[in-house]
């Protein structure tokens, strides 16, 4: 199936100058045009936008996708590159995720220590627990 920039711009979520941008850096190397010079999209530039908003989402930049996409274009010449790429890519967010598993502990006892000051009416009811030396310091 074919579609306009327009088109995949509301199914995708992106904006036509995002697109245009995408286009431009060569992520669609096979992209037809039509004479006039209007791009015409196909399920396989779609089903690329998911992997490049996927990449984009680790925080690879631009120029790191086009050499995926490159390498893509080189066929199986390119495999092991673009395995060890993904591994790589799995490690980051693996990092990512510990991060945010521990900022959400720090959130967690946050919205626990609050949600018992507020019921007893007072922030005192953690001195005997010694959470106050914690608050002191995280807060």
């Amino acid at each position: 199936m074919k579609y306009s920039i327009g088109e995949v711009s509301k199914k995708i979520n992106l904006s036509a100058s995002t697109l245009r941008y995408y286009d431009k850096e060569g992520l669609f190397p096979n992209l037809k045009r039509s004479e006039s010079g209007i791009r015409s999209f196909s399920d396989i530039e779609l089903g690329s936008l998911k992997i490049i908003e996927c990449l984009k989402n680790t925080g690879m930049p631009i120029k790191d996708i086009k050499v995926f996409i490159d390498w893509c274009e080189e066929g199986d010449a390119t495999l092991s590159e673009r395995y060890e790429m993904f591994i790589e890519r799995k490690t980051i967010m693996d990092e990512q995720i510990a991060a945010l598993h521990k900022t959400l502990e720090v959130i967690d006892y946050k919205c626990w220590y609050y949600k018992t000051a507020l019921e007893a009416g007072t922030e005192k009811i953690h001195d005997k627990t010694n959470q106050q030396g914690i608050e002191k310091v995280v807060s």
